[in-house]
């Protein structure tokens, strides 16, 4: 022993006692540590309820949700085919005649443009939708809770936790919006006939095609006595291609911020209703004290969330038609400049961003540079994540590197918001890879059904089933027409290609009253303008939080943005 040590008495142990000693400290030990069985029960069952509550709030908010979208975003649809769908009529008239858009509504050209603009406006679902549904939603739930006298703070609003013992009645209306129809994009069958929209239509074709135009004395060729027949049945397909286009989105695949807070954030810390309370408790009283009467009809669920069936859609707005010219939060990006900018300015630096990243990549894809590429469209998305394009380029260069788990996954992510011809034949070749060939085969019949004519996508199907001689030899994805146009007759054999295939037969356009001309053989080419940004230069390493936005530098760049407004139809070359 140590000599500075020496001084201390050593003592002998018994194993035995020791080893016993320790055994019964373990036992104290533990009896002191563990909770009774009745106590630990009771608050795991009142957790649990308390978790139950707030996810059937959640859960109810979020079908609300996208309910209101699939209603407002309809009423925009029906607004765009009254007020922009005659001006792009008119483009297209000028270019291919009376009778071109009777012909040619379907065609692939006017459906991409189509999905062009239709991706940009429900891009802004988010910020369009979710201050109002959210409102909506908690006036509804807090009508509930007053009908079944449960108090209501006049500052903090609704607490969740009052409505523990009206959970049955609150699972009931949750199973209730569970069990209705998908929310989608359809016509509001209350808001009538494109009336308006045709008058004005048939006005501008009078002033400047038609007899009385004071632009010519005798009508061009092609503007006959049919003329308007002409005109009011191309309208009227061009307006049904505009609703079969949206049809193609899915509203689950939109508000991401909102959906990210119901499902995960709110959730978690078990006060969603408290969050809401205290921002919506005093718009909601200051109405009342307004109006004099409460919001809605003084029933229990009474509001929206009913999709285009919900009250008081006669006088429904289009809310797409309204500037976001109020001020956004604070950036996330810690860059000082949210609270000086307006919603509206946020969005086109957002997309602005976004574009420039998934330039970088199509540059890296173009010289083989695929990695480069990911990174980039990665980037592209996580900055816009609302668009669909970024993470079908993504999926493309994941194929390239033969990233097949990669590929779908991006693949699933686009299809979760657009159902689009490019987002099944990926996905298709990357389930093949691995070795999924039924789903590879489903996505293919999904691609065709929207796409029929699909020359790759026939090929690709035809190449996974297997061979059967008695159909396989005469029939090739080749003796399909390559017109995407929905009036260019079928093949004869075609019939037989799709029923070997178990596809859907190809339908076959109405017979129009009035002859097709040789100027409906015309193929045009529909552009969108771009729109020329002042992009700020941002400095490099460490921003002051004195820095404002009009102190910055800027460049002008110009970006493809597709709207309503800004674009042109010509005669496709070549």
């Amino acid at each position: 022993m140590p000599a500075k040590y020496s001084h201390v008495k050593k003592r002998t142990t018994n194993p035995k006692k020791k080893a016993a000693a320790t055994i019964q400290s373990g036992k104290d030990s533990n009896r002191h540590k563990k909770l009774p069985n009745h106590l630990d029960k009771t608050i795991t069952n009142a957790m649990s309820a308390v978790s139950q509550l707030e996810r059937a709030i959640a859960k109810i908010f979020l079908i609300r949700f996208e309910q209101d979208i699939a209603r407002l975003f309809s009423t925009h649809i029906f607004c765009v085919a009254l007020i922009h769908l005659p001006t792009f009529m008119m483009r297209c008239i000028t270019v291919g005649g009376p009778s071109w858009v009777a012909y040619n509504a379907d065609c692939e050209e006017i459906k991409d443009f189509f999905r062009s603009v239709v991706s940009m406006d429900l891009r802004q679902a988010g910020e369009r939708v979710s201050t109002k549904s959210v409102l909506w939603s908690y006036t509804a739930l807090r009508e509930f809770a007053l009908s079944n006298n449960v108090p209501v703070c006049r500052k903090r609003g609704l607490h969740s936790l009052r409505l523990l013992p009206h959970y049955d009645s609150l699972k009931v209306h949750m199973d209730s919006l569970e069990a209705m129809p998908h929310a989608a994009f359809t016509k509001p069958p209350h808001l009538g006939a494109l009336t308006e929209g045709l008058e004005a239509l048939e006005e501008a074709c009078e002033l400047k095609y038609g007899e009385k135009s004071p632009l010519r004395s005798t009508p061009p060729p092609g503007w006959d006595h049919q003329w308007r027949i002409k005109v009011r049945m191309g309208y009227e397909r061009l307006s049904q291609t505009l609703w079969r286009v949206a049809r193609e989105f899915d509203v689950s695949g939109y508000g991401c911020v909102l959906r990210e807070k119901l499902t995960t954030k709110w959730c978690d810390c078990g006060c969603s209703t408290d969050h809401l309370g205290e921002v919506c408790e005093k718009t909601v009283r200051e109405d009342e004290e307004g109006s004099g009467v409460r919001s809605g009809k003084q029933r229990e669920w009474d509001g929206r969330g009913s999709g285009v069936l919900g009250w008081e859609t006669e006088e429904e707005e289009d809310i797409w038609d309204i500037d976001l010219d109020f001020g956004g939060s604070d950036s996330e990006e810690g860059d000082g400049f949210g609270s000086e900018m307006t919603i509206a300015q946020m969005m086109e630096i957002r997309f602005i961003k976004a574009e420039r990243e998934k330039e970088f990549g199509n540059a890296a894809f173009r010289r083989g540079e695929y990695q480069r590429a990911v990174k980039h469209y990665k980037a592209a998305h996580s900055i816009e994540p609302e668009l669909p394009h970024y993470q079908l380029n993504l999926a493309a260069a994941h194929l390239k590197l033969s990233d097949w788990l990669e590929a779908e996954e991006a693949c699933t992510k686009a299809l979760g918001q657009h159902r689009s011809i490019k987002g099944y034949y990926r996905r298709s070749k990357a389930r093949r890879m691995l070795g999924k060939l039924d789903d590879a085969v489903q996505d293919l019949r999904a691609a065709l059904k929207i796409q029929p004519s699909n020359n790759e996508a026939l090929d690709e199907l035809l190449s996974i089933l297997p061979p059967d001689d008695s159909s396989r030899l005469a029939l090739s994805s080749s003796s399909l027409a390559t017109s995407s146009s929905s009036t260019s007759p079928a093949p004869r054999n075609a019939g037989s290609l799709y029923d070997h295939l178990h596809l859907p037969k190809l339908k076959q356009p109405k017979q129009l009253p009035f002859a097709r001309s040789s100027h409906d053989d015309r193929k045009i080419k529909v552009s969108s303008i771009p729109v020329s940004y002042d992009v700020p230069l941002m400095p490099t390493g460490k921003i002051s939080t004195e820095l404002k936005p009009k102190d910055l530098k800027s460049r002008t760049e110009s970006f493809i943005f597709p709207s309503w407004e800004k674009y042109t139809v010509r005669l496709a070359t070549g």
